[in-house]
């Protein structure tokens, strides 16, 4: 950990060796005529507090735990809905989660069946130390873009609220959506998407329910 430390230290000071203050002053020549010169004052960085800012900022902590506590293998039971009443579409797959580089993100690999063909999937979760928000990527092999998403845990209801926005498919217009993912128990997860297209309201467009082996 020293050594991640102090690389990333000398990184900061190397990019970032100094911090500048501008200092403007005004001279008034005439009545008409105004000439600003401005000094430029060199502050050093703070080496200590650089190395206190990046150790907080690559340090797993609660929330890294929570993601965590999602290792292993899970049954997964998928619902869609492609526009408001009409009725749901069904499919199930199997979700492998582990966390990656040392414990800082969540990656989940999905393989199952969707509209009578392969299906794959992936997810890519983070939590930032820094702005105490979660960040989700997914991609899977029925398209060709990738879903990001942001937000924020709330601990009542046991829930993270993703917001988002990807294009329709049919006419490419931007399409709002938002994700609540319930940490239901220790063996259950349960997420509902819902779309908001331009100029309509919201509705749900997907349900999955994920169960522990």
């Amino acid at each position: 950990m020293k050594k991640v430390i102090t690389l990333f230290s000398f990184a900061a000071i190397c990019f970032t060796s100094c911090q500048k203050e501008t200092k403007v002053t005004t001279i008034t020549k005439t009545d008409t005529i105004v000439v600003t010169e401005t000094d430029t004052v060199i502050k050093p960085l703070d080496t200590a507090e650089v190395n206190r800012a990046w150790a907080e900022y690559m340090t797993p902590g609660e929330m890294h735990k929570m993601l965590a506590d999602e290792t292993g293998t899970w049954d997964v039971t998928m619902k869609f809905w492609q526009e408001p009443g009409m009725d749901s579409q069904s499919s199930t797959a199997t979700a492998n989660i582990n966390m990656v580089m040392g414990g800082r993100y969540q990656e989940a690999i999905f393989n199952g069946k969707m509209m009578g063909m392969d299906w794959q999937g992936k997810s890519t979760t983070a939590f930032n130390n820094k702005t105490g928000m979660f960040t989700t990527t997914f991609i899977d092999n029925t398209g060709t873009g990738m879903m990001i998403a942001k937000g924020g845990y709330d601990d009542i209801s046991k829930s993270i609220t993703f917001s988002g926005e990807m294009a329709d498919v049919v006419t490419g217009k931007p399409v709002k959506y938002r994700e609540v993912y319930t940490f239901v128990d220790s063996k259950t997860r349960k997420m509902q998407m819902y779309d908001t297209k331009e100029g309509e309201d919201e509705y749900q467009t997907m349900e999955i329910v994920m169960t522990r082996r």
